[in-house]
């Protein structure tokens, strides 16, 4: 026993502990020393500049959000409001194989690489230069990033509408290579992109070739998400059977109303794949997604809201439904009109949502638009309202696989250790929140709105926010993918890449 009392920065006191295992919680108290997380359990012999009561509240690893289109906004608004509110200490950007870098533009950015901004957003020529942006911004949140398929192309070919030649491929793979000894997590692409749907799979299967050699994984929006969801689906699995590498299927789900339903067949091929090869998804909390206007999906049967448009800003807010009756033309010329713009597509059902949310196998991404003048509220409101709404409410899981969901499964299979779980010697990333006032605020009418409920978030050891406000202490980092070394918690019993 010491006799004379532990010092710590911060001690937190009296909280029901969620390790991020999935383990139920318990209670103790947690030291917060140089960043790192120095004691658990009781330590009331322990002194502290900073005492932190948190009265029976939850305590959990920081949430890691794996899907984000983040990767400019980390370095134009660092404080990252929309997801330290809501207790995300970790982004992952460069999803759905469109990044901020490695790219050097032509002209304007091929859509759908104008979601992350205009031309002037678009200023890390090398993987490298973007890691030092980052840092250099000092955000509040951890960023870590995927290498876009479609930004690759974009920097090599003239046009997007064809397969990369050899020669284009090599300069590709040259790219990704480097961005991996720069701590890439791996490689994404979004295959139902029209700049990205003419490369055939054997292209995607090449790029992916490097990333076995350095730990990485390969991340993708598939081909489809309609009618040919498990042909899409099967092309993942076999990109990442050739690559001998981790597949995680971007936000899954049954796009359009023929797929209504189909969640339990998709389902049951991941259940099957999983037995293969390690396989893993990601999936957002809402029954409507949200992207570039796409004219395929302008069919009548589901209603489209616009959230900008370049040629008519006036439209935003509004249905093309109504559009195109104010216009007196068709869906599909109003569509045609408004271009480029931005969406929501209602086009999920409720029961699928629920389905894939609910499997083990699914991480949390909130998949948010942080450009968008009208965002989805999922930019916002994703994680508390996973906490609230479906495990609180709706009781669709017990809050402790709800967390592991948010953490322990996206740290291990994105390689970011010490991250993701609450052990002696990991980063402090720590949220204190309250399970029966948390909530998601964000609506689609109002979409800019602070989570309820979240009522400390630590990045790094540093309280960043407190009781509804920012506390201007911005402590994130770039994160650098890591191979599990002998010192990594990883060698010392974890598995790595646990799909």
């Amino acid at each position: 026993m010491h006799s004379h009392p532990e010092a710590a920065d911060t001690l937190i006191a009296g909280a029901m502990l969620y390790d991020g295992t999935g383990a139920p919680p318990v209670e103790r108290d947690v030291a917060l020393r140089d960043g790192r997380i120095a004691a658990i359990g009781n330590l009331s012999n322990w002194i502290a500049e900073d005492l932190i009561e948190a009265d029976g509240r939850a305590l959990a690893p920081g949430f890691i959000d794996v899907h984000t289109h983040d990767d400019t906004h980390v370095v134009r608004s660092p404080q990252m409001l929309p997801k330290l509110t809501q207790g995300v200490t970790t982004v992952i950007v460069g999803n759905c194989g469109i990044s901020a870098s490695p790219v050097t533009l032509a002209g304007e950015p091929p859509d759908p690489m104008n979601l992350l901004g205009e031309r002037d957003a678009f200023r890390y020529p090398t993987f490298a230069a973007y890691v030092e942006a980052v840092n250099a911004a000092q955000p509040a949140v951890n960023v870590a990033a995927l290498v876009g398929h479609t930004a690759l192309r974009n920097n090599h070919m003239d046009r997007l509408d064809r397969a990369a030649t050899p020669a284009e491929l090599d300069a590709m793979r040259a790219q990704l290579e480097e961005a991996l000894t720069h701590g890439a997590l791996g490689l994404s692409s979004g295959l139902a992109y029209a700049s990205a749907y003419a490369a055939p799979t054997e292209e995607v299967m090449a790029l992916a070739e490097p990333l076995a050699a350095a730990g990485a994984l390969y991340t993708t929006h598939m081909r489809s998400e309609f009618d040919a969801i498990l042909e899409a689906f099967d092309e993942a699995c076999r990109i990442g059977r050739h690559a001998h590498v981790p597949v995680v299927v971007s936000h899954l789900k049954c796009a359009g109303v023929n797929n209504w339903g189909r969640s339990t067949e998709v389902l049951a091929a991941l259940e099957h794949a999983r037995q293969l090869q390690p396989l893993g998804c990601d999936c957002y909390p809402y029954d409507r997604s949200s992207s570039t206007l796409d004219l395929k999906q302008v069919t009548g049967d589901i209603e489209i809201t616009v959230t900008w448009s370049t040629p008519h800003p006036e439209q935003a807010g509004k249905c093309i439904s109504a559009i195109a009756a104010e216009w007196g033309v068709s869906q599909r010329e109003a569509a045609q009109r408004l271009l480029p713009a931005g969406v929501i597509y209602h086009n999920m059902s409720e029961e699928d949502v629920r389905r894939i949310l609910a499997h083990p196998a699914t991480m949390i991404g909130s998949d948010g638009l942080p450009n968008d003048p009208l965002p989805h509220p999922r930019l916002w409101g994703a994680f508390a309202r996973v906490l609230g709404h479906y495990t609180r409410d709706v009781q669709l899981l017990p809050l402790e696989e709800a967390i592991r969901k948010m953490t322990s499964l996206s740290a291990r299979r994105f390689g970011l250790y010490g991250r993701g779980e609450v052990h002696r010697g990991y980063h402090a990333d720590l949220v204190l929140f309250d399970p029966q006032r948390v909530r998601d605020a964000a609506t689609f009418e109002r979409p800019q709105q602070a989570a309820d409920g979240i009522d400390a978030v630590w990045v790094n050891g540093v309280l960043s926010y407190r009781d509804g406000a920012s506390t201007g202490r911005r402590a994130g980092r770039f994160v650098a993918r890591e191979r599990g070394g002998p010192s990594s918690p990883i060698a010392a019993g974890g598995a790595p890449h646990a799909f």
